[in-house]
């Protein structure tokens, strides 16, 4: 047997590629380098031996990291016929020429399309009631020699003659505009880089307004005024947001009259506002900025209306007219609940669409602006409905989405004076899928806390619970994202093979509004991790699955999750997938210069300020890896990665595999092409679910 210590990491790397051709198991896995770096913060020292691998052109870094990767590889060798039946079974449900339902905006219809064999969609339009395609962009032609192609921010001009879209070719979210002629098919002279992607036309047809991000941080911090034809460098600055922990975007209201800036926090929102017919005025404050106050702003009529926090924890909806938008100006128009949160509102010139969440379920509410309102009723336990995309202003017909854990995604057209809905589309589903084949249900977990935590859960019939089954449980648990239980149809070869798919809606989540948001945060963080711990327990105890065919899997914030729970009780687990995991909590806090820290101290707090720094101690994964023995555990990121740093995965694998007591298998991938999102292609993240499952069924002996 080698011994991987004894070797350079660029040599080690070399033994494990050629190991991963016949797939050796007995390879020790990559050992990383120790250099012993001294933090020191309020008195207290840690000392990071790994922590050299934020050194990305570091030749011995890129080297441990290829190593990690012919590790897996090599781990994982003989899996490979059962990743590729896995690919090849997930990719044949899906339907490969496929077209998305058309949206009517301005006089054109919509729509995205893909075609056999290729990996990005086409953007097409026809004018309303032609059936002459118009392709806008065909992005596989335009993807052609990139390992990654993102596209973003398309936007038609007012006058429908110019498409404004953005390019990253890298994966770490820096989008560069350009503006194609659709009548010519050229490309315009204007480029304008290291953008959010996004753009907002005034009414013109020629000025357009863009978000800068900082070079460094990548925080979004300017908005900017570009007239087409002339440098870019010549752009008008509008906005500059100077409070580090601020971000800004810049939108339009539906009705077409208002440009709107917002700047917002974890915490506090700020609005300015300005005639999309003046593109060249100066922005108005809406309502100063108080922290601890939110809101949002759209239009209507002879008034803005306002979502806020306003003394009212799950949000209420205010309206202030157009020439005095200060609070004390703002009318109610829908109270405050404490049993209903208020999530959003959709505009209409005749009605308004409301989206809140009710004991945990998404619902939709019509409230005409003269007549009777009433809620649309579904029928399943658990589902999710959303509002889809509405451009026109002027419609009795609202678009939205329905689905389940067993129902596929369904497109409506709602006649809100007939109260009709009409299924437009939904998503076919491949070989031989039928709903009536599988089942969707609600339980509960009991917390330490005595509060319940609640459990979508779908398996395929004639499943028992006798504790023999293997069960996957997901989660996520922050800054007040909801996983709603929607089809998935990448879980479908689970349940095929018997598991039992959970997704817990623990603390952290604004499953039951703003308060079980913040009771998972901050100083009360550890209740997220506690509520997934439970929710394992719960599947044992009630022999939906046990110990030893348990798995848990999460992703970014999720994975921060994954960290945290595999700490605290590793026992509960056979196996976890942790996906661009947080790990590095309190390290990453502490450096402003890495992207998204500022932003979020009211998520997590500043371990700056004492308390926190302690608190945030006590659960960070990468502080608190100990010599016990850890469930087995495959971990992956992106070289690229603009959220989650490389290093923070790549240090806590390291520093497990330097700890940690039991022989299960620990493998780590890393996409020295991919940031945070993996790949941008429809197909190519099959791969790594396929990757990820043979892992699962590797661990409990399923072979097909």
């Amino acid at each position: 047997m080698v011994n991987m210590k004894k070797l350079t990491p660029l040599f080690a790397m070399m033994l494990l590629f050629a190991s991963c051709q016949t797939g050796d198991k007995s390879v020790n896995p990559p050992v990383a380098k120790k250099i012993p770096y001294e933090i020191v913060t309020h008195g207290h020292q840690r000392v990071d031996p790994y922590y050299w691998m934020n050194q990305r052109e570091n030749p011995d870094v890129v080297a441990y990291l290829e190593a990690e990767n012919a590790y897996l590889k090599s781990m994982m060798k003989d899996t490979e016929p059962l990743q590729e039946k896995l690919y090849t079974e997930i990719r044949s449900r899906i339907k490969e020429s496929d077209e998305s339902v058309p949206y009517p905006e301005n006089g054109y219809e919509y729509y995205s399309r893909t075609v056999p064999g290729e990996e990005y969609s086409l953007f097409c339009r026809k004018k309303t009631g032609s059936a002459v395609e118009e392709i806008m962009l065909d992005i596989n032609s335009m993807a052609k020699g990139y390992a990654y192609y993102g596209v973003g921010g398309g936007s038609v001009s007012p006058d429908n003659k110019i498409l404004a879209y953005s390019v990253d070719t890298v994966s770490r979210r820096n989008y560069s505009i350009y503006f194609k002629d659709l009548s010519t098919g050229a490309l315009l002279a204007d480029v304008i880089p290291m953008t959010t992607g996004g753009v907002v036309w005034g009414n013109d047809n020629k000025t357009i307004f863009y978000v800068v991000r900082n070079e460094t941080t990548l925080r979004s911090e300017k908005i900017m005024r570009h007239t087409l034809g002339t440098e870019v460098s010549d752009d008008d600055l509008v906005y500059f947001e100077e409070d580090e922990t601020f971000s800004v975007n810049i939108s339009k209201t539906k009705s077409g009259r208002f440009l709107i800036i917002g700047s917002g926090s974890t915490l506090t929102t700020e609005f300015r506002f300005l005639d999309a017919n003046k593109p060249d005025g100066v922005f108005e404050v809406f309502q100063a900025r108080e922290r601890g106050l939110e809101y949002d702003v759209d239009h209507a009529g002879d008034f803005f209306y306002v979502r806020t926090n306003l003394n009212a924890r799950n949000f209420r909806l205010m309206k202030a007219p157009l020439d005095r938008t200060m609070k004390e100006n703002w009318v109610e128009v829908i109270p405050h609940r404490e049993d209903v949160y208020l999530s959003g509102v959709s505009l209409f010139n005749d009605f308004m669409a409301v989206q809140e969440r009710k004991d945990g379920l998404n619902q939709i509410r019509i409230m005409p602006w003269n007549g009777e309102e009433h809620t649309i009723a579904f029928e399943e336990e658990v589902y999710t409905v959303s509002i889809g995309v509405n451009r026109e202003f002027d419609s009795s017909t609202l678009r939205f989405q329905y689905s389940s854990l067993t129902t596929p995604v369904s497109t409506f057209d709602y006649e809100i004076n007939s109260r009709e809905r009409l299924l437009l589309k939904q998503e076919e589903v491949l070989g031989g899928f039928n709903a009536g084949d599988y089942e969707t249900l609600r339980d509960y977990a009991l917390a330490a806390d005595g509060t319940r935590i609640p459990l979508s859960i779908v398996y395929k019939k004639g499943f028992v619970k006798d504790g023999t089954r293997p069960a996957l449980l997901y989660g996520y648990g922050s800054y007040g994202y909801t996983q709603d239980p929607h089809f998935r149809v990448r879980i479908l070869p689970l349940l095929d093979r018997g598991f039992v798919y959970v997704i817990a809606h623990i603390r952290g989540e604004q499953f039951y509004g703003r308060g079980w948001y913040e009771d998972g945060k901050l100083l009360k963080k550890i209740n997220t991790f506690t509520d997934f711990n439970a929710a394992a327990e719960h599947l044992i105890k009630e022999k939906y699955t046990s110990a030893d065919k348990l798995f848990a899997k999460g992703g970014s914030a999720g994975g921060l999750l994954m960290g945290a729970v595999v700490n605290m009780r590793p026992d509960l687990y056979k196996g976890v997938i942790a996906n661009v995991p947080f790990v590095d909590v309190v390290t990453t806090m502490l450096d402003e210069s890495i992207p998204l820290t500022t932003s979020e101290f009211d998520e997590w707090g500043n371990p700056k300020d004492e308390t926190y720094y302690h608190y945030m101690l006590s659960y960070s994964p990468y502080d608190n890896v100990e010599a016990k023995d850890y469930p087995a555990m495959l971990v992956t990121t992106g070289f690229h990665d603009s959220q989650v740093q490389y290093w923070e995965p790549a240090k806590w694998v390291a520093k497990l595999r330097d700890m940690k007591t039991d022989s299960n298998p620990l493998l780590f991938q890393i996409n020295m092409d991919f940031g945070h999102g993996g790949a941008s292609g429809r197909f190519q993240g099959i791969k790594d679910t396929a990757l990820e499952y043979a892992f699962i069924f590797d661990l409990i002996g399923i072979t097909e």
